[in-house]
Parts: structure tokens; sequence; C-alpha cells
């Protein structure tokens, strides 16, 4: 069975290292890609305001059940890259996060390691079990108004407590962790992990 991934990153600033990601892991047989859109085509998306880009972000996760997270110098700050998360976890995609900072882009450059954007989304569940998503600011979580609820249900014993998405999630470093053999691997566990 084909197992198809959602890549979530930067797309300004890391187009190039997603693609050296992509391009690794569509090379091997029954492997699929979602997430990738060419520069023109994203900015007319833009353009057609955040109804539309949560409709092609949506669609690109239909028949998705891992979504591989790139983390680049500012991944962790683009609201687009949380809704991906807080999506992907809403229709119970497995997940996992991929430092990319060191791919030399196509200049040959590489840059800082970027901080882990699982670190600044929380889920939280209340006493009745409702839950709702929340994200760092700097200074406070504060409701995430592009995804504030979640449609899960949740066993009692998980009412009452906040979720931090980094306790979650697994995050690799492409360069040191050997992504280029060992992507697959991540995947599976991830979607194991999601039980799918």
């Amino acid at each position: 069975m084909a197992r198809k991934v959602f890549f979530s990153f930067h797309y300004e600033k890391d187009v190039w290292r997603a693609n050296v990601v992509r391009n690794s892991w569509v090379s091997k047989p029954d492997r699929e890609s979602a997430g990738f859109i060419d520069a023109a085509d994203f900015e007319k998306l833009k353009k057609q305001g955040d109804e539309a880009i949560k409709r092609w972000i949506n669609s690109q996760l239909d028949g998705t059940s891992v979504t591989a997270v790139l983390i680049g110098h500012e991944t962790y700050a683009r609201e687009w890259v949380r809704y991906e998360i807080i999506k992907s976890f809403d229709k119970n995609n497995g997940q996992l996060g991929i430092y990319i900072h060191n791919i030399k882009d196509q200049d040959g450059n590489i840059t800082s390691k970027g901080q882990n954007p699982f670190d600044f989304l929380l889920l939280s569940i209340d006493q009745k079990g409702n839950s709702k998503y929340y994200e760092w600011d700097g200074y406070n979580w504060k409701l995430f108004s592009k995804y504030p609820n979640c449609s899960l249900n949740f066993d009692e014993k998980y009412w009452g407590k906040n979720y931090r998405f980094s306790s979650m999630y697994r995050t690799y470093d492409w360069k040191y962790d050997d992504g280029y053999n060992n992507l697959g691997t991540w995947v599976e566990d991830a979607a194991k992990q999601a039980g799918r």
C-alpha cells in the first residue's frame, strides 16, 4: 500500500530544502507526497484569502496518513504551518518534525536551527471533555483563531489536562539522523503511533 505524506514547511524560505526531502521520499517505490505548489500558484492562492488557503490545505491533506513538518529557521512562527499541524492532528494523521536547516539551498548555504513548531501549540481539554487549540505568542497562550475547536472526542482520563504538541511528536535532524536513509522508518513510526 502506498503511503501518502503531507509535507508542511515555510514555503517562502524553505522550498528548496523541502524539495530535497520530498524528492528523496517520492524516489522510492509506493510513496506519494502532498503539500507542494509552485511559486506562481502559491502567490495566486494567497491573494484569494484565508478561506482559499484553508481549502487548499484541507484538499492536500485528503488521503494522507502522516504529516512531516520540515523545520527551517522560521517555520515555528508560520501560522499556516500551525494550521497544518492542528488540522493533521484533527484528522488523526501521524506527525513528525524534521530539522532541515543543514540542507544546502540553491546557493549552497545552510541556515541556523529554528525552534520546534510543536512547542508553540497546545491542546487543552477541560473537565467536561471539551477541547480547544492554543498557540504561544511569545508571552501567553492564546486561542488559535484559524482552528480553535478540536473535533475529536477524548477518553475521560485525558480531561482537565493540557498537552503541548511537542510531547506527542518526535523530531529528527535530516543531516545528522541520516534522513535520506531513515525517512521511511520515521514516517512508518509516526503512522503506527497514530494507529494508521
